[in-house]
């Protein structure tokens, strides 16, 4: 008889386990000679070796099959311990897998463009209206390079400037004047790592969210970092932040160029920065429009309108300027 621990480092153990330790008790069923006790996130087995290795292994199966679907079923787990073999991908294309199960990926050729240029370039411009889905399918890739341990950590940023309010205006410390700036960051997060395992990143700092001005300094090494609503940076922020990157990095800048927050006298620097930087070796830009909207068929409208609005507007101003 031996005895081993097993340790579930990259995966919520609640999933492992199931509810009311129902993944548990099955697995125990099917491998009647091996004692198993579990607390927190260690198994401790034990049993005769040859069956303690074919369990093991199984048991890295399951990890890696929660680990890429977040989720796991009993007709899953049978699979795994009769076939050996965790489920194929029947879609194809997939970035990651939601908390549900649910497939994130690529719903527009724009879309697949910005998938596509993650995987040549290391650092990426991705410039469209609301609802294009450019920050979720960013935030997705980033994910996957931190499941696929090709980025040792993920770092969310986003200037604090939003229509008509101040930091200093806000009730409570500067986490809570922060917070509301960064909570469209979280909910990205949120729907794509289990609430546990999410917590556990940002308290060990694998998953880092921070306003641009704390930037400043830092020499960003191994990391996926997203700079999003780049539109509301400076000429001078957005400079200081592309200059971060470091060694095993890629950045990606995300920004709406109709939703400028900026003072009126104050130029944008995403704007800037794509002028200068386009046709850089190792940049990608990627622009989505109307076309890519992904979110609730009034945004698309609402986006058109706003488009239309904008153009009658600066009509009148021309006819005035001539008169």
């Amino acid at each position: 008889m031996i005895e081993k621990h097993i340790v579930l480092e990259d995966i919520d153990p609640v999933t492992f386990y199931g509810v009311n330790n129902g993944h548990l008790q099955m697995i125990k069923s099917l491998y009647p000679k091996v004692r198993m006790a579990a607390r927190g996130n260690v198994i401790r087995l034990l049993g005769e070796e040859e069956e303690m290795a074919k369990l093991e292994e199984n048991i890295d199966l399951i990890q890696k099959h929660i680990l890429k679907y977040n989720s796991i079923s009993e007709e899953d787990i049978l699979d795994i311990v009769h076939d050996h073999k965790t489920k194929a991908d029947e879609i194809k294309g997939v970035v990651v897998y939601n908390i549900s199960g649910r497939a994130i990926k690529g719903r527009s050729a724009n879309q697949q463009r910005l998938i596509d240029a993650f995987d040549k370039s290391d650092m990426i411009f991705a410039v469209g209206p609301a609802g294009t889905g450019k920050t979720y399918l960013s935030i997705a890739l980033a994910v996957r390079a931190l499941k696929e341990k090709k980025a040792k950590k993920i770092i969310l940023s986003r200037p604090a400037v939003e229509a008509g309010e101040k930091l200093g205006f806000l009730p409570g410390d500067m986490r809570d004047k922060i917070d509301p700036y960064l909570q469209p960051l979280y909910d990205s997060l949120q729907d794509m790592i289990p609430a546990a395992k999410l917590q556990d990143m940002m308290e060990k700092q694998v998953i880092q969210i921070a306003p641009l001005a704390f930037m400043r300094g830092r020499t960003l090494n191994d990391a996926v970092v997203i700079l999003d609503e780049a539109q509301n940076t400076t000429p001078a922020q957005i400079r200081m932040f592309l200059t971060r990157m470091g060694w095993n990095t890629k950045m990606i800048i995300t920004g709406d160029m109709t939703q400028i927050d900026l003072p009126m006298a104050q130029k944008s620097g995403l704007k800037e920065s794509i002028k200068i930087l386009n046709g850089i070796e190792g940049i990608s830009i990627i622009e989505l429009d109307k076309k890519d909207i992904v979110r609730h068929k009034l945004v698309t409208r609402i986006v058109n309108a706003y488009e239309n609005y904008d153009k009658k507007r600066q009509e009148e101003k021309s006819l005035e300027f001539q008169n």
